[in-house]
């Protein structure tokens, strides 16, 4: 698991958040489907995984792009703490992984009553969040531009 600095670390051995009681580990063969779209609940992971998503090229055509590689200590399925919903991408094994699998409502809950190392995850989370954001919107950018080039239009900009 992550390392013990690290306040998901603290949260996975925190005596109130026991494991099998709040939270399970999960094992993942190399290749393995960890998650799919549309499944609910928070990870964190150790090990290598690959979150992929579908894009329609058109009506008979879907490719499965790798969107972000993640390893040891990071987190996915975090937005499930914000807006519930479906899972927006698959997650596959890149390596044989280790998950520490949390029902979003009982680290809801477990961050209510501890609200120091509430803040404290939340935090990274957030941390998280925005440099996920930031790689997207450079990746928009580059997608924009070749998109443009790609149809000429950049020759009347």
């Amino acid at each position: 698991m992550p390392d013990r600095r690290d306040p998901l670390t603290e949260l996975l051995r925190h005596p109130d958040f026991r494991e099998g009681e709040v939270w399970e580990r999960v094992r993942c063969a190399e290749g393995e489907s960890v998650v799919r779209e549309g499944e609910h609940h928070v990870d964190a992971v150790a090990g290598q995984v690959r979150v992929l998503t579908r894009v329609s090229v058109d009506e008979a055509h879907a490719i499965r792009p790798g969107v972000a590689e993640l390893g040891p200590g990071e987190v996915f399925g975090e937005m499930a703490l914000f807006h519930p919903g479906p899972r927006s991408a698959t997650v596959v094994a890149v390596t044989d992984a280790e998950l520490a699998r949390i029902p979003a409502a009982a680290l809801e809950r477990f961050l209510d009553a501890h609200p120091e190392l509430g803040y404290r995850l939340l935090k990274h989370v957030l941390a998280t969040l925005v440099g996920r954001l930031r790689r997207s919107n450079v990746r928009i950018a580059a997608l924009f531009a070749w998109g443009l080039k790609a149809h000429g239009l950049d020759r009347h900009l």
